[in-house]
């Protein structure tokens, strides 16, 4: 759409009042690229200047919601403290501007989301998830703090003895159990899953829209109060350690294991 200014890797489609959001990589599972990071830390404002949008609806392209980070990436932060500052000051844009995009945001979890993947789903206001789609957040598996990831919602939702072994571990949480738990909303069967949460965005599109808009920033509150005595230290303590050779380590291997 002609008001949107995205990377490739973001991609903007109407269904009417709602807008598609889509994580575009699909042969790499959707993991986050230098370009996807900027348009997901990006789209949100632009979403909010469309005035013809009422609901959003997230989603990943082909079989993934999103693998998380590209290790090929990782590499490259690890090298450069100037990518690396910007991609934390970009991290805190994606966390905020999600939870502050006025309009209603409904994940559609078409098959993993891992790691930043997970967080953005989190992140939504209302969670789809495929039957056969599982949560992840490894980050502390490949030797990060999770940041940007579940350390900071997961406490709030689930509870933190679940969180803090679900983050340790990194196990999967499939889509039963996600709801179960309360990390998504509804599971749905994978060839239905556009097709209802589609259907979700539209009943939200059709309510009063300062009523519902006010209504979710008004919930979001509670969640940025909580965010402020935990996003800070959580970034910092995520830089600090793709300088770390147990990080490098990791990340080479898993790359290794990759050609």
């Amino acid at each position: 759409m002609s008001l949107y200014d995205l990377p490739p890797e973001v991609v903007v489609d109407a269904d009417g009042p709602v807008r598609i959001v889509t994580l575009n990589r699909p042969d790499a599972y959707n993991a986050v690229n230098a370009g996807l990071h900027e348009g997901i830390a990006t789209v949100w404002k632009q979403l909010a200047a469309d005035p013809e949008a009422r609901a959003v609806v997230l989603t990943g392209a082909g079989k993934a919601f999103s693998a998380g980070g590209d290790m090929a990436w990782f590499q490259k932060i690890q090298e450069d403290p100037g990518l690396r500052a910007a991609m934390m000051r970009e991290a805190r844009d994606v966390v905020y501007e999600t939870i502050r995009c006025p309009l209603p945001v409904v994940a559609a979890v078409n098959g993993p989301a891992v790691g930043l993947g997970c967080s953005l789903a989190v992140l939504c206001d209302t969670v789809f998830i495929a039957e056969d789609a599982y949560l992840a957040d490894p980050h502390v598996a490949v030797g990060l703090v999770a940041g940007d990831g579940g350390a900071l919602l997961w406490p709030l939702l689930i509870g933190p003895l679940r969180a803090k072994e679900l983050l340790f571990t990194g196990d999967r949480v499939p889509a039963a159990e996600a709801v179960g738990l309360g990390l998504a909303n509804r599971m749905v069967p994978g060839e239905r899953l556009r097709e209802e949460a589609l259907a979700f965005a539209h009943r939200l599109a059709g309510l009063p829209a300062r009523a519902l808009q006010d209504t979710k920033r008004a919930v979001n509150l509670h969640i940025e109060q909580a965010l402020a005595g935990v996003l800070n230290f959580a970034l910092a303590a995520e830089s600090e350690c793709f300088t770390l050779q147990e990080h490098r380590d990791l990340v080479a291997r898993f790359l290794e294991r990759q050609r």
